[in-house]
């Protein structure tokens, strides 16, 4: 929701959206040592989505595109795959 917001009312590119929700959030909370990118030595916070292209992320409001989440460099949430 809040990349939407950023990119729909602020006119932030999804690239800068992206960068605010965690590289520049974690400055703010001064936790850039541990969060906020992948970096050797930080926790492996990562969220993969089901899109072609990064810049689509914010523009699906209300739509969980949610793959795999990893915490901390655990598997805590994968998609089911659809079987044919």
């Amino acid at each position: 929701m809040i990349l939407s917001l950023a990119c729909t009312q602020l006119r932030m590119s999804p690239a800068e959206a992206i960068t605010a929700a965690t590289i520049n959030a974690a400055h703010a909370l001064r936790r850039e040592k541990s969060i906020g990118s992948l970096d050797v030595g930080k926790q492996a916070d990562i969220a993969v989505f089901d899109v072609a292209d990064y810049r689509e992320i914010p523009y699906h409001f209300g739509v969980n595109l949610c793959w795999m989440t990893v915490k901390r460099g655990r598997l805590i949430h994968a998609a089911e795959q659809a079987t044919v």
